[in-house]
């Protein structure tokens, strides 16, 4: 196969990595690669913890797109074993460990979404149950035999944990283990993953050794902040932006990032080539120039890549026409109401929520608005053959008719 040449690959791998380990080892595979024309193994595990995606997660898939467009061996590793062990980076306390039924179904809704970004039909998608799960014990206590407890405890995490007594159970050891076996298995010549799973991934390496292979290059990619731009983007904390969200929540949460996080976002969450980075730091710069419009250029940049140019004009006028002169959107999801319903009980059964609970805090915070007038009773009944509009939020409606 012909490849690009290194200085070209090298220009497209290296962007909105944070880290290369080594560098140069990545240069001389992607060398010998070129010159025996055998693509490179590139490895991404995923822990199905969560079944819903978002573009903090994306950062890791483009990553990988980037190997498949440059004609590497893209695998994508789910990781159902290792879920029932539970991964402890980042956690103060032991991770709840799930069934292997659980995050095989997760696993269905995590590639349904990866499908976005991924080319399905050239990557490699393998469960590490089907190796991790054939080991004996015999097998498990040689692996533990290759790694030490005081490299265990270099890991931030077990640190923190075992200087404040902590409990820190002996299968959390076996996480990182786990992990570096599937690069063991799997004869990886690179790893991605995010800035947290760097002991992980390191591990992967120690252990290719230990197994007389070579080790993997590991290539570390920055967590992206939420839309609040100061906590790590999740759902739990609805700082994110959906993988699959329709094209007017994508423009909508967009617009709403400090723009201190607007080059970051084009970097990491949008993709944006290096001409359009150097270009949008200049703007960003100029004071001449509004950081609302290059964000507006952002918002149809996100929309444009999940879902297409036309929708990101659609959005784009949707935000304008709702956000911006406050006037309610042409369509909506409409309801036909046949019996009394309590206002709390019909937005949660539309997915506007997930809970009772979390409507009523809604209307509590006067988030709530009934014909444009906000709502305050969190006892309100809707009735039927009264026509009336349910904004939720600034982006949400509902038509009932």
């Amino acid at each position: 196969m012909a490849f690009k040449s290194i200085t070209e690959q090298w220009k497209i791998i290296k962007r909105g990595t944070e880290e290369i380990l080594p560098e140069n080892d990545l240069k001389k595979k992607l060398q010998h690669s070129k010159d025996s024309g055998q693509s490179l193994v590139i490895k991404l595990g995923c822990d199905p913890s969560r079944p819903d995606l978002h573009i903090g997660h994306g950062v890791v898939l483009r990553k990988l797109r980037h190997f498949q467009d440059l004609g590497h061996r893209a695998i994508l590793v789910i990781g159902d074993f290792t879920a029932m062990i539970g991964d402890p980076t980042g956690r103060n306390k032991t991770r709840p460990q799930l069934t292997l039924e659980e995050a095989l179904e997760n696993s269905k809704s995590y590639l349904e979404q990866a499908k976005v970004i991924l080319d399905i039909k050239r990557l490699k998608i393998l469960y590490n149950s089907s190796w991790l799960n054939q080991m004996n014990f015999g097998d498990v206590i040689k692996l533990a035999s290759h790694y030490t407890v005081a490299r265990m405890l270099e890991r931030d995490d077990f640190t923190k944990r075992f200087k404040s007594e902590t409990a820190i159970s002996i299968h959390e050891f076996m996480y990182p283990l786990a992990q570096g076996m599937d690069s063991v298995h799997l004869c990886a010549d690179v790893e991605i993953g995010g800035t947290d799973q760097k002991f992980n991934l390191l591990v992967g390496r120690d252990l290719q050794k230990e197994y007389s292979q070579k080790p993997q290059t590991v290539i570390t990619m920055p967590l992206l902040e939420g839309i609040d731009g100061i906590e790590k983007m999740s759902k739990s904390a609805n700082n994110h932006i959906g993988l699959t969200e329709k094209p007017e929540e994508i423009y909508g949460r967009a617009m709403s990032i400090p723009d201190n996080m607007i080059y970051k976002y084009f970097l990491l969450g949008a993709d944006a080539n290096s001409d359009t980075l150097f270009r949008i730091k200049t703007e960003l710069t100029d004071p001449l120039v509004n950081p609302r419009n290059v964000k507006r250029e952002l918002a149809r940049a996100l929309v444009s890549l999940y879902h297409s140019q036309k929708d990101a004009l659609k959005a784009e006028q949707h935000f304008d026409r709702v956000i911006v002169n406050k006037t309610e959107p042409k369509e909506m999801p409409e309801l036909n109401l046949t019996v009394e319903r309590s206002l709390v009980d019909v937005i949660r059964e539309q997915g506007f929520t997930k809970s009772k609970s979390e409507g009523r805090r809604l209307i509590i915070q006067n988030a709530v608005r009934l014909d444009g007038e906000i709502c305050r009773d969190i006892n309100t009944i809707l009735i039927p053959g009264k026509k009336v509009v349910i904004k939720i939020g600034k982006r949400r409606f509902l038509r009932i008719i």
